[in-house]
C-alpha cells in the first residue's frame, strides 16, 4: 500500500501512474474517509467494500485518514486515548487490501473547510473519486456539518456515487451497552482489562508498540527477565498480568522465517506496587527465554487474555511464587 503524507504527493503519484499497482487510476478511485482508530471490524467492513468495488471496476482503492486525531486538536483535554499509533494504523489499513492511504495533517485550517470545499479539493480534484464509501454516521467538514445526506448531494454535483455501509457487529454482552463494533467500545473494554472482548471488536488481539529500554533489571534478578517498552504507542489496558505475544517486526522484515519473530509472553502492566513503584510500565517476559537481547529494538506486544489484576504482595517470595503461576497459565493459554 502506498502512503502519501499530503495531497500533492498523492495527486502526483496518481497522475503519473506510479501508484497504485492494482487499480487503473485513469478510471478514477474508490475512496473512503475516516480516523480509523484501531481499524476495528466495523472499519474493516467499510474498507472491504472499498476494495471490493475498486477491484470490480478496475479502480484504485484509497482511504483518507487524519493525523493527529481531530479530538486532539479541538479538545486536547478530553481527547480519547488512541487505540493505535499511526504506524500500526497504516499497517492494519494495508492488510485490508487498499492500494493507497492519504494521511492528512489535521489542522484548524483543514477543520475550517466547508463540506463542499473538503470534498471538492480532496476527493474530487485530488483523488478523482468516482465512488465514495462511508458509514451512515459519517461527519465531515466545518463543525462536522457534513452528513451522509450532504455527501449524496455533493456526489450528484460532482459526479461520484455514494455507497453507505450499514453499522455492523454486536459486542458481547456488557453492562455498559456497547451495541456495535466501534473504537469507543474497544476503549471501554480495554479500560476494564477485557482484552478478549476488545479483540472481538477489533478482529484481532489488541497491540501496543515501543522500543525496548533498560528498566530496573528487577525481573532478571527474580528469574523473569522482561522487555520494558518505552514511549508506548497504542492504548495501554488496565493494570494487570496478561498472556500475550511479543512480535519483532524488524527481525521479521529481515528474516521472514526466523523462529524468534513471534514469541509467547507473559505481560505485566502497572507500577510494580510490591516495590513501591510509581511509573506505569509495560513489561513482557518471553516464556522460558533468558537469552534474548532486545534493547533498542522496536517490538509489538499483543495482549490475548487477562490473567489477573495487579496486586501488592506482602513479600518478594510471594510475588515470585505468583509469577510462576502466571507463567504457567500464560503458557497453557497460548498453547491452547
Amino acid at each position: 500500500m502506498h502512503v502519501w503524507q499530503d495531497l500533492p504527493e498523492a495527486t502526483a503519484a496518481l497522475a503519473d501512474g506510479t501508484a497504485p499497482a492494482d487499480g487503473d487510476v485513469g478510471n478514477g478511485a474508490v475512496v473512503t474517509i475516516g480516523n480509523f482508530d484501531g481499524v476495528h471490524r466495523g472499519h474493516q467492513a467499510v474498507l472491504g467494500r472499498v476494495v471490493q468495488l475498486a477491484r470490480a471496476d478496475g479502480r484504485a482503492a484509497i482511504a483518507v485518514t487524519f493525523d493527529p486525531h481531530p479530538a486532539q486538536v479541538h479538545r486536547p483535554d478530553e481527547a480519547p486515548e488512541l487505540l493505535t499509533g499511526l504506524e500500526d494504523r497504516l499497517d492494519l489499513l494495508a492488510r485490508t487490501g487498499l492500494d493507497g492511504a492519504l494521511v492528512l495533517p489535521y489542522t484548524l485550517d483543514l477543520a475550517a473547510l466547508t463540506p463542499e470545499e473538503f470534498v471538492s479539493r480532496y476527493l474530487v480534484e485530488g483523488l478523482r473519486a468516482r465512488t465514495v464509501v462511508v458509514g451512515h454516521d459519517v461527519r465531515f467538514g466545518k463543525g462536522n456539518s457534513g452528513s451522509l445526506a450532504t455527501m449524496v448531494e455533493l456526489g450528484g454535483t460532482h459526479g461520484f456515487e455514494v455507497v453507505a455501509v450499514d453499522d455492523v457487529g454486536e459486542c458481547r454482552p456488557h453492562p455498559g451497552g456497547l451495541p456495535r463494533w466501534s473504537s469507543s467500545a474497544a476503549r471501554a473494554l480495554l479500560a476494564e482489562g477485557d482484552v478478549a472482548g476488545a479483540a472481538d471488536v477489533l478482529g484481532r488481539p489488541h497491540r501496543v508498540r515501543g522500543v525496548v529500554v533498560h528498566g530496573d533489571a528487577r525481573g532478571r534478578e527474580l528469574g523473569f527477565p522482561t522487555a520494558n517498552l518505552g514511549a508506548v504507542q497504542g492504548m495501554v489496558p488496565a493494570d494487570g498480568v496478561y498472556a500475550g505475544r511479543l512480535r519483532r517486526p524488524e527481525l521479521a522484515a529481515r528474516e521472514p522465517r526466523h523462529p524468534d519473530r513471534v514469541l509467547p509472553a507473559a505481560v505485566s502492566i502497572g507500577t510494580n506496587p510490591t516495590f513501591d513503584g510509581v511509573e506505569r510500565r509495560v513489561e513482557a517476559y518471553v516464556l522460558d527465554r533468558d537469552d534474548l537481547d532486545l534493547y533498542g529494538e522496536q517490538v509489538v506486544v499483543e495482549l490475548v487474555e487477562r490473567l489477573r489484576p495487579t496486586v501488592r504482595f506482602e513479600s518478594v517470595g510471594a510475588l515470585v511464587e505468583q509469577m510462576h503461576v502466571d507463567v504457567d497459565q500464560a503458557r497453557a493459554l497460548l498453547r491452547g
